[in-house]
């Protein structure tokens, strides 16, 4: 059970467009991702997507899309629908989900949940059961194999609180904030989704901040640092550095009064304080470049703040991603980051692929297909293997640099950036 309870909407996903429901199939949303970003963005806890798909060419296509939502989206996605064996389970998790939901109204789901479970892990795997019966018709499996249950029938809440051994996340229909408080102080249930919960998106902090304030634990952003702590310029204020999450690029620096801390807490979105216009600043207002808070941290002297953020745009009104763009002098030296090293060489293969210079090498191996990309993999490959038995090192570091060039090549050839496999190996 998480120490806090959860407010999750759900996406169902239908033909790569967001709908209404299960049964109710209008088109909500042409684009399921910015969906997924607007409830993240209002600090929803996670997120279910259910793929609604009913073929296997649509079924792929709807794992394409979540693909995309998993990277966008910023929170933990569920994914739900359309599981009939393993393999499907390795789908929606190798798509980027940290939790995969079986759906406990088919047996066949019923009964690859303990080789599910020991293969991906107990931690991600979810059961969606219709009511009560079916959780105490699967007790020692939902408790030995299932790190939660989702109960899509709300009519046998009551009964299945009381009966699950398994947080509880329950789906509800638009119901009133005292029932979802009354809901939310019952011990078993972790969390709420459905209906209730996406058509109150927007004010998911007031309603936590109401859920807080009648003792029921929700994620907020309380300050480990107090305002009073922090010391201020002559002006009041205290300046903040603000820097991308990922890349750690510097993206600006601004300045925050009281307000404007309390502001960026509440909202989880960066908002400063305009010592020119004297007045709120909520980056990204006007622009839609906003900045989402993945952390805060005050320096030893407590005088200075810096941000990791999620950029959307540019920092800079210029245009430009960083307001750090004026070169005063540089020295000669090399690149250090590696994943900047990465980056850089995929996308000259990038565009040796879009723009194909003649005599390139690279432009070679992509007009003569997959096949000879693999084949040239393979042999660099064994390279290594080779270079190892040799006891000089550098050998081994010229075979690992071949190899990695031709992976690449690999990468651009279907799509795979280094995001997505830095991504999968954090996961790990």
């Amino acid at each position: 059970m998480s120490n806090y309870k959860k407010f999750i909407p759900c996406i169902y996903l239908l033909n790569e467009k967001a709908v209404a429901g299960f049964k109710n199939t209008s088109v909500i949303s042409e684009n399921p991702t910015e969906l997924a970003r607007f409830y993240a963005d209002n600090n929803a806890d996670e997120l279910i997507v259910f793929d609604l798909s009913t073929d296997d060419i649509s079924h792929e296509a709807a794992l394409d899309v979540l693909k995309i939502i998993c990277r966008e989206a910023q929170i933990p996605v569920i994914g739900a629908g359309n599981v009939k064996r393993m393999e499907d389970i390795k789908k929606l998790l190798y798509a980027g989900c940290a939790k995969a939901a079986l759906n406990y109204s088919k047996e066949s789901n019923i009964a690859i949940t303990k080789e599910v479970s020991l293969k991906f892990g107990r931690d991600k795997i979810i059961a969606c059961v219709m009511d009560d019966s079916d959780i105490t018709g699967n007790e020692a499996l939902l408790k030995e194999f299932v790190q939660a249950v989702i109960l899509l029938n709300e009519r046998t809440i009551k009964q299945a609180a009381s009966l699950s051994k398994q947080p509880l996340i329950v789906s509800l229909p638009e119901v009133s904030l005292d029932k979802i408080i009354e809901l939310l102080s019952c011990g078993t249930i972790e969390g709420i989704t459905g209906p209730a919960v996406n058509a109150n998106a927007k004010e998911l902090m007031s309603i936590k901040d109401l859920c807080a304030g009648n003792g029921v634990a929700v994620r907020t952003f309380e300050p480990a640092v107090k305002w009073e702590e922090l010391k201020k310029n002559s002006e009041g204020l205290v300046p903040v550095i603000v820097q991308d999450y990922k890349t750690r690029e510097v993206l600006m620096m601004a300045y925050m009064n009281e307000e404007a801390y309390l502001n960026t807490l509440k909202s989880g979105r960066m908002t400063y304080y305009s010592r020119s216009r004297k007045q709120q600043w909520l980056k990204g207002e006007t622009s839609g470049h906003f900045q989402h808070v993945k952390e805060m941290t005050a320096d030893c002297d407590k005088d200075t703040i810096l941000a990791k953020v999620s950029q959307i745009g540019a920092a800079c009104h210029t245009g430009n991603y960083s307001c750090f763009f004026n070169e005063i002098m540089k020295k000669e030296y090399d690149e250090s980051n590696p994943l900047m090293v990465f980056e850089s060489v995929l996308g000259v293969i990038k565009d040796r692929k879009v723009h194909p210079k003649e005599g390139s090498y690279t432009n070679y191996l992509f007009e003569k297909g997959i096949d000879k990309i693999l084949k040239k993999l393979g042999e660099e490959a064994t390279e290594i293997v080779i270079a190892a038995k040799n006891p000089n090192a550098n050998e081994i570091k010229y075979e690992i640099a071949d190899f990695l060039y031709h992976m690449m090549v690999l990468m651009v050839e279907k799509g795979v950036t280094w995001e997505e496999i830095t991504e999968e190996l954090d996961k790990r």
